[in-house]
Parts: C-alpha cells; structure tokens; sequence
C-alpha cells in the first residue's frame, strides 16, 4: 500500500507561502490592468515567467525539449491553463471584486474532478467526490447568485468568464497528465509559458495594439510580481508542495487563498463582498474538504508490531 503523505511543518509552512504569493497575484493583476490592457497584461505574465524558467532549466542543465510532438503538447496547454484562464479572468476582475475572483478560482479543484472522471478510468466519481462536487457546485450558485442565473448583467458576466477560466484550468491538469507525464517541471512550465507567449504576441498587437514599455513604477512593480513571484516562482514552489505533502494535501491551498486575496483587496481596494460570497465560500470550502477526505490510517502488521 502506497504510503498516504502527510503535512509536516515545512510543507505546511510552503503551502502557506504559496497561499499567499497566489493571494496577491490577484490584486497586482488588478493593479496593472489600470494601465495595461486585458490581452497585453497577461502576455507580460507569460512572457516574463517563461525568461525566468528558462534560465532556471539551464542553471539546473536539464534537457532541452526538441520534439514538435511535445511543443504541439506546450500549444495545447498554453492555451488552456495560461491564455483562456488568465485572460478570463483579467477581463472578469475589470467587474468584479479581486477577493470573488479568487473565490470562483477555487473552483478549479471542483471542475478538476469532474473532467478527470470523463477521462481516466481510475478517476471515477465516488459517492464522496459526487457530494464534495454538490456541494461546490452549491457553494459556487451560492457566490454568484440566484439571480444570475436567470438575468444577466455585466457583473454576472464577469462571475461566469471567471468560472470558464477554472474550467479551462480543469481541462488543462487532465492534459497535462495525459500528455506532459515525466518530463521535469520545470521544463513543462517553461514550455507551455513560452508557447502561451509566442500565440499571445499577434493577439496583443491585434486586438490592442503595439506593446508600450513606458509605464508607471507601480504598474512595472505589479507585472514583476504577478510574472516573475506568482507565476515563475509560484511553479516552482507548487512542485515542491507537491512532492513533499502529495496532490491531496496541495488543495488545500486553494481555500487558503481566498481569505488572503479578500484580506489585500478590502485593505488596498476598499472592496467590501456580499454576504452571500463569504456564505458561498463556506460551502465551497466545505466541498473541497470532502473531496480531499480523510488521510486513511495505516494498517499494523501485528506480527511485525511484536518484533
């Protein structure tokens, strides 16, 4: 039996690190969408992040990837874990609240659950997934709104092309499984960046026009974080999560962040949310817990407890 992985103090003190990088990735974006249009803020994001990664492949001196097998691979998750996501949900923060932003992001593991049983057969939706998946599902009406559903207005909009952006991000981690298994991390993040960059740069241009360098030191500050600390870095500290604490235990991070995003949002922003999305939260946060279910213990041998 495979060992269940556990959250030692070190992982628990990653794991928190990361909530928080990915906490702020939310208000910088945010902050640079003052100055910098949808499409262009986000070709910064990939482009900045995938310079960095490359150096680190090269430091590291991992190989190089050369197959256009696996460059078609980069192209396909380029697309559904950085340039639909980031550009859905750029545009959504435009209309709605940083802090319900991350909200609705946490939906990802929810939407994860649900595509990878329509595509691995060891992935099937148990009874405790099928209710973890109710109950987000739940949470997620809950947070946007009953209203929402049967009249829509520009904020409901908003809600729901964030909720595409989680969508995209579930489709992208069962990808990236069925396509990116065994090569380094490292390696996989900076080509999938540097393909989401290469179909960003005639988006950009085309829809808003040449990339313009002059911009405020604030907006330079936002873009150096949410690229180079959220994007780049955060990579490189998720896999270590992952290696240490196991997928599991990684989601955890996902209801970590919402309270850190809130917390920046209310205090830089002045946002102040709904009642009814901390309600939304709550279930949803629930659902999430449920899905993770609880660590089994490990059967004692008796024969090699006596020895």
């Amino acid at each position: 039996m495979r060992k269940q992985k556990s959250l030692s103090s070190r992982a628990w003190g990653e794991l928190v690190l990361l909530a928080l990088i990915w906490g702020g990735s939310f208000l910088s974006i945010r902050i640079a969408l003052n100055e910098v249009p949808v499409i262009t803020s986000v070709l910064h994001r990939t482009a900045w992040a995938a310079l960095a990664l490359w150096i680190v492949v090269l430091a590291m001196r991992l190989p190089l990837p050369r197959s256009p097998r696996l460059w078609g691979g980069f192209l396909v998750m380029g697309l559904l874990n950085n340039i639909i996501p980031f550009s859905l949900m750029a545009w959504g923060q435009l209309h709605i609240e940083t802090g319900l932003t991350s909200i609705l992001n946490a939906t990802t593991a929810i939407f994860g659950v649900i595509v990878a049983a329509m595509v691995f057969d060891d992935e099937r939706l148990t009874a405790r997934k099928a209710i973890g998946v109710a109950l987000g599902l739940a949470g997620v009406v809950t947070v946007i709104g009953w209203q929402a559903l049967t009249s829509f207005d520009l904020r409901s909009v908003a809600q729901l092309a964030v909720l595409g952006g989680a969508i995209s991000y579930a489709f992208a981690s069962s990808f990236a499984r069925a396509r990116l298994g065994g090569l380094a991390p490292q390696v996989a993040a900076a080509g999938m960046l540097t393909a989401s960059t290469l179909l960003l740069l005639p988006a950009a241009l085309l829809l808003d026009g040449p990339v313009t360098f002059t911009l405020a030191p604030v907006t330079w500050g936002a873009i150096a974080y949410y690229a180079l600390i959220a994007t780049a870095g955060a990579y490189l500290l998720y896999f270590r999560v992952l290696a240490m604490a196991g997928s599991g235990n990684l989601m955890l991070v996902t209801l970590l962040i919402p309270p850190v995003a809130i917390t920046l949002g209310a205090w830089v922003l002045d946002e102040a949310l709904p009642a009814r999305a901390w309600t939304g939260f709550l279930v949803l946060a629930l659902g999430l817990l449920i899905l993770q279910g609880l660590p089994r213990r490990r059967r004692i041998d008796p024969k090699r407890a006596s020895d």
